[in-house]
């Protein structure tokens, strides 16, 4: 606890910035599997899954069977618990089957990020020892089979005859197996059909056998996270980690079988995989996928026409959606629901996801992949203030606290790094103890590297990232409370306000800024804008409007690239002046 006399104003210890989610809501200790067929048992002829553009509309019992086809070919095609099965694709009915289906018989489902190319690639492949690649051909401009045969021109086009047998690849020593998705046969590489098999009396027992050898602690999936630097990180995940998120974020939502959740965003990201699927597995909903990836036209389109209760998205995705022209034709009334999540959404648009789609019972989520994903969320029964200004309190079963830079737990109202501790924190990242040491300290707390504060009720505001603070002149500026007072200006769309480095302050504050469409912004009048909102010193001293940012395959900003624009560009323009 501090000091008093640290304090200004008080005369005694603030509270300290610690929370304890409740524990009366049940937790599963079942495997994917065991949980999907005591669905299948319940809901059978309810629909499960529906992909728009793949014309596939499923009960839970065409779901399940074709599930259990795939189950059986991965036995019969050599795949055993523990193996490594990736999967680089966009969103699609196998990339759902192939992740149920690995839960079935053990297996590792490793998640590859759409928009890798090949060294990011060979780098997953190679970090957690891929051994069988489910992959599709191709993803809007990205040639997956052309990349994948320059990291391996060992494939030979005509090697049909011998498909069969194990890969020998120099870049990829673990990859022994390719099945590609897609209509047309790829010379070199096994149809997904091979991984279709009609169940036989041996497989159907070797699959039972399996299943009743699987533990809920087994790790089940890896997702790649690369953080702020570095090399992606696997976060290894269990069946409980991320079954229970599932579970407990469709008990937040009121989410029963009566819902269809409508999931734009990918699969290969814990918003989709968990908060998709298995949100929806967990409540015997529907799962509506509009395409292979977000398109804001589409989606709204398809929450109208299959009458979907929630939306899931990132705030850009939000942001997109309601600048359409003809937004205000798709008939958004059945909405009630849906997750906000993947970075911090601003209040604004949480106001108008409230009034324009009609999702009065929207949920923030807040977490990282390391949390299974999520550790807080908002209650669709608090204040609406705490709905449109917090990411919500701790989840159940999971404990959160504020710390600084020494670990100490820091009084309420003061910001720190955000921990975690509970059923949802990783393993660990695979094959990688020292970042795992990094990450999760000795009580089992997961730092976070996120900024935020905490208020008496439990309730966390997220600031910023540690490592995106700007330190101007001794001073601390939160990003975040820069954004969000643009994001009230009627001619701004969005806003991302990053540090560069600066000789005489340490830092200065720059901002690249978007236009609503058909709206002007002019930097001299947003400068003024600021300058009677914040304090001179938060005011950018380099404003730079953009017509799109770098982004994540998910929405994320990428402020990181946007810096080293910025710091290029300033270096061009010195040497420029200097000739």
């Amino acid at each position: 606890m501090m000091e008093s006399d640290s304090l200004p104003n008080t005369s005694f210890p603030l509270p300290k910035s610690e929370f304890i989610g409740p524990k009366n809501a049940e937790l599963t200790s079942l495997t994917i599997g065991q949980y999907f067929k005591r669905v299948v048992d319940n809901y059978t002829d309810h629909p499960a899954i529906v992909v728009r553009h793949q014309n596939i509309n499923w009960t839970y019992k065409e779901y399940w069977l074709q599930i259990e086809r795939v189950a059986c070919g991965l036995l019969a095609n050599g795949v055993e618990p523990g193996d490594r099965v990736g999967i680089w694709s966009p969103n699609n009915i196998e990339w759902s089957i192939v992740q149920m289906a690995t839960a079935r018989i053990g297996a590792i489902m490793v998640c590859l990020n759409p928009a890798y190319r090949p060294n990011e690639l060979a780098f997953a492949i190679n970090n957690v020892q891929v051994k069988y690649l489910v992959m599709a051909q191709s993803f809007k401009q990205s040639n997956y089979v052309a990349m994948l045969k320059e990291l391996a021109p060992e494939i030979e086009d005509d090697r049909n005859d011998s498909l069969a047998q194990p890969l020998s690849l120099s870049m990829l020593p673990s990859l022994k197996f390719i099945y590609t998705i897609g209509d047309q046969p790829v010379d070199g590489l096994l149809p997904f059909s091979a991984l279709q098999r009609e169940p036989t009396e041996s497989l159907r027992i070797k699959l039972t056998e399996i299943e009743a050898e699987l533990s809920a602690d087994d790790n089940i999936n890896i997702q790649f996270t690369s953080g702020t630097t570095g090399n992606p990180k696997g976060a290894t995940l269990t069946h409980r980690n991320i079954l229970n998120n599932g579970l407990l974020v469709a008990q937040a939502m009121r989410f029963t079988h009566k819902d269809k959740l409508c999931i734009p965003v990918p699969l290969y990201h814990c918003f989709g995989m968990v908060l998709g699927n298995l949100v929806c597995l967990a409540s015997g909903a529907c799962a509506v996928f509009p395409g292979e990836s977000f398109a804001p036209e589409t989606t709204l389109r398809t929450v109208e026409e299959e009458k979907c209760t929630a939306l899931h998205g990132v705030p850009t995705m939000f942001i997109a959606e309601l600048e359409l022209p003809n937004f205000k034709e798709f008939d958004l009334s059945t909405l009630r629901t849906g997750v906000m999540a993947g970075s911090t959404c601003p209040e604004e648009l949480m106001r108008k996801v409230h009034s324009e789609f009609n999702m009065t019972e929207v949920v923030i989520g807040y977490g990282q992949t390391e949390c299974s994903p999520i550790n807080h969320i908002t209650d669709i029964d608090s204040p609406f203030e705490k709905q449109v200004k917090t990411v919500g309190r701790a989840m159940p079963h999971t404990e959160v606290k504020i710390i600084d830079a020494k670990g100490n737990t820091l009084p309420i109202g003061e910001p720190g790094e955000i921990c975690a501790k509970g059923y949802c924190v990783m393993k660990g990242y695979w094959g990688d103890e020292a970042k795992t040491k990094a990450t999760i300290d000795d009580e089992g707390w997961l730092h976070s590297g996120d900024l935020g504060e905490m208020d008496d009720e439990g309730y966390v505001t997220i600031v910023g990232r540690i490592k995106d603070m700007i330190i101007r002149g001794g001073e601390n500026i939160y990003p975040r409370e820069i954004e969000e007072v643009l994001y009230q200006h009627n001619d701004v769309s969005d806003a991302a306000v990053f540090g560069i480095p600066d000789d005489r302050y340490g830092e200065q504050v720059c901002l690249w800024i978007k236009a609503k469409e058909n709206r002007h912004i002019d930097e001299e009048k947003i400068r003024e804008y600021l300058k009677s909102k914040l304090a001179y010193f938060k005011v950018p001293k380099y404003i730079n409007v953009v017509q799109d940012y770098p982004m994540t395959v998910t929405g994320k900003l990428q402020k990181f690239k946007m810096r080293e624009h910025m710091i290029e560009t300033l270096k061009k323009q010195a040497l420029k002046t200097e000739a």
